[in-house]
């Protein structure tokens, strides 16, 4: 029996072709899916891969629509922000959904008829403050107040972590309806085999809060080698070449899940990870973990992985030479991680977004009641927009 709410039918939902928040994207399309509601993604970012407009095209009731413009986040993205928000507001007349689902923040401002879901994934501020150790500098000053501006004007903010909800909050104010809702991932895609002696890493490779780098310092003294999977090249431009970790750069979803089943090991010295749905998928393939101590990690994981502070080059190599070494531990590690894994569950994720998309529901059904039409929302967000 379906608990979706009966007048939710369609949903717009923005996702990026950069990072993990593709596959965040699918794996809720395909949950919504299953409850009979019709999804509208629309990818920004860059061109989609065969591979990923492949794996939306499998999921039935699901439109894909692909565009060029730059994320928010990007070098000079503004121009392509505002052809974005027109081309989203347009995507929104032409199929009418129910509500608009937003993984990023700026469009949050537009003038929609619809009621605003925005997920914070991750955030150039809190990333800058993590990454680099100071305030983001004051080039970022017109992004910070995009970034308020579709913040506040979002109906409900969501984030997969309390650390990240309070970097949002802390960074651009307080929202007067905000949740957590953690994500979820398919453990029937990560069923754990045999394992081997080497360790694992995998992500945007370009982008320093991996601490990619400090893997690659210390590979030379480990007792295992070190494999990493993901992409080196900036999609402004730049690549990121390490020298004594094994790279094997970008793979496909199935070749990492087969990494993964058979790494001993999954190394993530993050400095910033607001979610880390790699570590999820690394903890259900049955890896043990090696994690950097920050918060959100700690929130997820603690009592489940060892932890290391991201700027330790010696504990993280004494941490992984021990552990390498000590099979009765490693073991322990791997059930507390694939344990603790199991409780990320899609059905959970689900029953969050459902629960989030009917308190909009019912704010929007609350509004019209007294009076209010989708002409005076609209609006009503575009005075906003022009007096933020």
């Amino acid at each position: 029996m379906s608990d979706t709410a009966p007048d939710l039918k369609r949903i717009l939902l923005t996702a990026d072709a950069v990072g993990g928040v593709w596959t965040y994207a699918l794996e809720l399309s395909q949950l919504l899916q299953q409850q009979q509601i019709q999804i509208v993604l629309a990818s920004m970012g860059g061109p989609l891969t065969a591979l990923q407009r492949a794996a939306a095209r499998r999921i039935p009731g699901l439109s894909l629509y692909e565009s060029p413009f730059k994320l928010e986040w990007m070098e000079e993205p503004w121009s392509d922000l505002e052809h974005a928000g027109e081309w989203l507001l347009e995507l929104a007349d032409l199929t009418q959904p129910d509500v608009v689902h937003l993984n990023s923040y700026v469009h949050a401002a537009l003038g929609w008829r619809q009621p605003i879901l925005v997920v914070g994934h991750s955030c150039v501020l809190s990333w800058w403050e993590a990454v680099k150790g100071e305030p983001a500098p004051p080039a970022w000053q017109r992004y910070r107040s995009k970034v308020a501006r579709g913040l506040h004007a979002a109906d409900q903010v969501l984030a997969p972590t309390q650390a990240m909800l309070r970097a949002l909050q802390r960074h651009y104010g307080g929202f007067a309806r905000s949740r957590v809702v953690p994500n979820g991932r398919d453990p029937a895609l990560f069923q754990p085999a045999d394992k081997h002696p080497f360790i694992f890493a995998m992500g945007r490779l370009w982008d320093e809060a991996k601490n990619i780098g400090l893997l690659d310092m210390i590979a030379p003294s480990l007792t295992w080698p070190v494999y990493v999977a993901g992409e080196e090249r900036h999609p402004t431009g730049g690549h990121l070449g390490y020298r004594a970790v094994r790279a094997l750069g970008h793979l496909s979803p199935a070749r990492l899940a087969w990494w993964l089943r058979r790494a001993a090991i999954y190394a993530l010295p993050a400095r910033y990870e607001p979610f880390g749905l790699s570590v999820l998928e690394a903890g259900l393939a049955g890896c043990a973990l090696v994690l950097g101590d920050i918060p959100s990690l700690r929130e997820n994981w603690d009592g489940a992985a060892l932890f290391v502070p991201p700027h330790d080059a010696s504990a993280l190599r004494t941490t992984l030479n021990v552990l390498s070494q000590d099979g009765s531990r490693l073991s322990e590690l791997a059930t507390l991680a694939r344990t603790r894994a199991l409780q990320f569950t899609p059905q959970q994720m689900l029953s969050g977004y459902l629960a989030a998309y009917r308190e909009l529901l019912d704010y929007r059904e609350a509004r019209l009641e007294a009076g209010e039409s989708a002409d005076q929302t609209r609006f009503a967000r575009q005075v906003s927009l022009l007096n933020g």
